[in-house]
């Protein structure tokens, strides 16, 4: 060691050497300023001549100061004093896992408490885009307090590779090839390092892999000879047997431990956080105590399957996989499955599945990723017990995309089996059914699902081409017909084109999508939209959506559609019942949500209102339908300023002809003619350009009390069938004009 007790390096005071490697020394140290002990280390001299050495140690110090993770070891400073560089950490108490594996293996559930904890910390560093590249038991740190630290981010040193005799200590490499340099320890190095190939995330699973395997077996997996024997049995060899040595170790482990080693960086764990989460399935799971009774599990939610592509590009593939799971499952009766808007309130949350399923209320949580890269699929889930955290039941899948069908079918088999459901011949048929054979048009109609779902004009508009694309592809797809019919209910409905280009085109769609298959269930809901808000065919809309309920009991969006026809009618009480229904299907939908509150509002329970409101808006503040029904609300309890103040922060979120007819709405309330002129003229001005529905224009000048005027555009309204002259009997904006013999006449001709 070549600093000595009491040298100074900045303001740190070295108090002893703690030890030495290739990439430097370590000392304890003291930080006065903060009276703390700290460990420093030291470039060596070699290295800290090469100013692009010591530019790298620094950025690489500095890179790994940025986290904050309790498995990562703390970096506190870096900097240069006299000609020596060096980095500053926290002091750690314990040894290296090296040491440890000196006396011996360690039991399998320690060693599996070591490699989530790991694993916990490389998800951390991966999700800023550092990789490790040199894990290996001399960089993975026990404390005495039971803790894991994860040592030397990226900082590998060089060394002669293939110096000759046997490989028996860890040297760390450097392998200078075309492209670039190879930087790890032979022994733990991935196929891809060895290769010279780009190197990513899945690499330090590899590696963590060969640690895992010889904290549990006491030898590393590929361990030869000499260097060059080892790097060619990594490539080319098969991990040895961990059974064969003779130790009891868990099937499920040597099962996650072979996932890690696999030559193929796609056939891995796919994440460091899908490895910790495996493990601690595995450590929770195998304790002595009975496996649950998975015949109780009658709830389960499909949380969003990531995209791990590095494409976005290929978003729509693993939004697609997550909604067409949800709708088969949804078709096992006796299965509650929560519905899609729901489980995409999870996207890119990283969600833990025990607290969904708490959150939920549902027995299991089916997650999964999924890789495309050209033409080949991967597509790895795992079905987790939701209060034991008991893995159920996982599988990966290597395809081709034009499997993505049989990928999909054989899941929601295995789940079916899984939880015990048994199932009629006509329910495996069901399940079992696909809607198309053409996985081109399939990709086409996902694409358009997954446009739709944005449920803005842009969107509906791209799903729209692109299911006709689907159909072009496939004339027999009922489905993307369904789709088809949705966007063009959503556009009617929300006044964004007219009724008449809409309705009548959801209506064709939806009727052609029964032709070819009259058990969809959302073919039937969407028939009977259209015809209860443009054809004001009340009794045809209700058997429509009750057919569709039969059909699915799963599917809240029916209920929901029928709950609103339902309060239209002034049926109270069985509207509140069938939403209650679809919320329970769909906890987290914002639309039912505001839906409830649009039902409590027709009730006059402005109170309630109000509440289902701003609780739609705590879940997403920007929902510009639950703040429009929330400054409405507020106008009914005299909350006028309120109400101004919700409809300008709608207008803000989005400046279309409702928000700013609502915002037109309220300044009339609170007597602001000049301001209310000036909305009408933009409307004018606006209409020009776009659709703008007469009721925006009726709703404003019966604000301002002007009721003739009132009439002309009420009657210009029910000319074009306006989608909220459906609600004409319940409005209670409309209370004013009640008595009025024209608004009797009108409600006649409507039917309500």
């Amino acid at each position: 060691m070549s600093l000595t007790t009491g040298t100074r390096l900045g303001p740190y005071e070295i108090v002893a050497p703690l030890g030495a490697g290739g990439m430097g020394e370590v000392y304890r140290a003291r930080d006065a300023r903060l009276g703390r002990d700290v460990a420093i280390k030291v470039l060596p001299e070699h290295l800290s001549a090469e100013p692009e050495m010591c530019a790298r140690f620094e950025r690489e110090a500095r890179a790994v100061a940025a986290l904050s993770h309790p498995n990562i070891l703390s970096i506190h400073d870096v900097g240069s004093d006299r000609g020596i560089t060096y980095s500053v950490t926290e002091l750690l108490e314990g040894e290296d896992l090296r040491h440890r594996l000196d006396r011996g293996p360690l039991p399998w559930r320690r060693a599996v408490e070591i490699a989530a904890a790991v694993a916990d910390g490389l998800a951390a560093s991966h999700a800023r885009g550092i990789v490790h590249r040199d894990l290996k038991p001399e960089n993975l740190f026990l404390t005495t307090d039971g803790r894991v630290k994860i040592l030397d981010f990226g900082l590998a040193r060089q060394a002669p590779m293939l110096a000759g005799g046997t490989d028996s200590g860890s040297p760390t490499v450097s392998l200078r090839t075309d492209p670039g340099t190879v930087l790890g320890t032979v022994g733990y190095m991935s196929p891809e390092q060895l290769r010279a190939a780009i190197v990513d995330d899945r690499s330090d699973l590899f590696s963590l892999g060969c640690v895992l395997f010889e904290m549990v077996s006491g030898s590393r997996p590929f361990q030869r000879m000499t260097g060059a024997e080892t790097i060619a049995a990594i490539l080319k060899d098969d991990p040895p047997d961990l059974a064969a040595g003779g130790r009891d170790i868990p099937s499920d482990l040597q099962r996650a431990i072979q996932h890690c080693l696999e030559k193929d960086r796609d056939s891995r764990f796919q994440s460091a956080r899908d490895l910790a989460f495996g493990l601690r399935s595995i450590a929770s799971g195998s304790v002595a105590t009975a496996a649950p009774d998975r015949g109780h599990i009658d709830s389960l939610a499909v949380l969003p399957f990531v995209n791990s592509s590095g494409d976005s590009a290929a978003e729509y593939l693993a939004d697609g996989v997550t909604e067409s799971l949800i709708y088969s499952l949804s078709q096992i009766p006796r299965l509650r499955v929560m519905a899609r808007s729901t489980m995409f309130r999870f996207k890119g949350k990283d969600a833990d599945p025990q607290a969904v399923g708490r959150e939920l209320s549902v027995r299991a949580v089916l997650t999964g990723r999924v890789v495309q890269r050209g033409e080949s699929l991967l597509v790895q889930t795992e079905l987790v017990d939701a209060a034991s955290g008991w893995l159920l039941w996982g599988e990966r899948y290597n395809r081709t995309i034009d499997d993505v069908f049989a990928v999909q079918e054989a899941i929601a088999n295995e789940i079916a089996e899984k939880l015990q459901v048994r199932l009629t011949g006509e329910e495996q048929s069901r399940l079992a059914k696909r809607q198309t054979d053409d996985p081109i048009a399939y990709q086409l109609y996902l694409k358009g699902r997954f446009h739709w779902n944005k449920r803005n004009e842009e969107g509906l508009r791209k799903g729209i081409d692109y299911f006709r694309q689907a159909i072009e592809q496939d004339p027999g797809y009922a489905l993307a017909n369904i789709g088809i019919a949705d966007s063009y209910n959503i556009l009617g409905f929300y006044n964004v084109i007219a009724s008449r280009d809409a309705y009548p085109k959801a209506k064709a769609a939806a009727r052609r999508a029964l032709e070819l298959d009259d058990g969809l269930a959302e073919a039937h809901a969407s028939l009977a939209y259209a015809a209860n808000y443009y054809d004001w065919d009340w009794a045809g809309a209700e058997r429509g959506f009750l057919k569709a309920i039969e059909l699915n009991p799963n599917y809240p969006t029916a209920r929901q559609w029928y709950g609103l026809q339902l309060a239209s009618r002034l049926r109270f009480e069985e509207a509140n019942r069938e939403m209650r229904g679809a919320l329970e299907a769909d906890p987290l939908s914002l639309i039912i949500s505001t839906g409830i509150g649009w039902i409590h509002f027709f009730e006059r329970r402005y109170a309630e209102a109000i509440d289902d409101c701003q609780k739609a808006l705590e879940m997403d503040p920007a929902f510009q339908q639950a703040r429009l029904m929330l400054a409405k609300t507020f106008q009914q309890v005299s909350r006028l300023e309120d109400a101004v103040e919700e409809c300008r922060k709608a207008v803000a979120a989005a400046p279309d002809p409702l928000a700013i007819a609502a915002l037109g709405v309220a300044l009339a309330i609170v007597d602001r003619r000049d301001e209310v002129r000036t909305i009408l003229a933009q409307l004018d001005e606006m209409a020009k350009h776009r659709y703008v529905s007469p009721y925006c224009r009726a709703e404003i000048h019966l604000a301002l009390g002007e009721i003739d005027e009132t009439f002309v555009w009420l009657e210009r309204a029910y000319a074009e069938r306006t989608t909220p002259l459906a609600y004409l009997a319940v409005d209670p904006r409309l209370d004013p004009i009640r008595t009025d013999p024209r608004f009797a006449d009108l409600a006649r001709r409507v039917g309500v």
